[in-house]
């Protein structure tokens, strides 16, 4: 199955390595996407997740790697045709990008802000509802 992956999904598995989140991540039926940019906003949080997880930066920095390496990186030149439907539908603006690479790819997002499903063009999945799917 492919899926989008939103920011906080990423932080989950960076927060929680041995976990759900993570194990999706590592699942060999999913395939994940996300946009180019990702790393970046992650980038921003960094200290606030050091300090939620009390890693080295060091081990952040290896978890970090090792989830990006399960995902497929979409430049937003690529993005730039589904943006404006992707603005008619995002009920956050700042998730505009996952929702427009979501259109691109024909795809769900996997997101636990429950805020974007407040649409009805993307499939939103959280994490528990995506192992509910995989597991049954």
């Amino acid at each position: 199955m492919d899926l989008v992956v939103d920011a906080n999904i990423l932080i989950a598995g960076i927060i929680s390595p041995i976990g759900h989140t993570a194990d999706l991540f590592f699942s060999e039926r999913l395939q994940l996407y996300a946009p180019d940019f990702l790393l970046e906003e992650i980038e921003e949080h960094k200290d606030e997740i050091i300090s939620k997880t009390e890693f080295s930066e060091d081990n952040y920095e290896k978890v970090l790697a090792s989830l990006a390496s399960r995902l497929k990186f979409i430049p937003i030149e690529e993005l730039l045709a589904s943006i404006p439907k992707a603005k008619e539908i995002s009920p956050d603006l700042d998730d505009l990008v996952y929702f427009a690479l979501a259109l691109k790819l024909e795809c769900p997002l996997w997101s636990n802000d429950k805020k974007l499903k407040e649409q009805g063009r993307v499939k939103v999945f959280s994490t528990s509802e995506l192992l509910e799917l995989l597991t049954s």
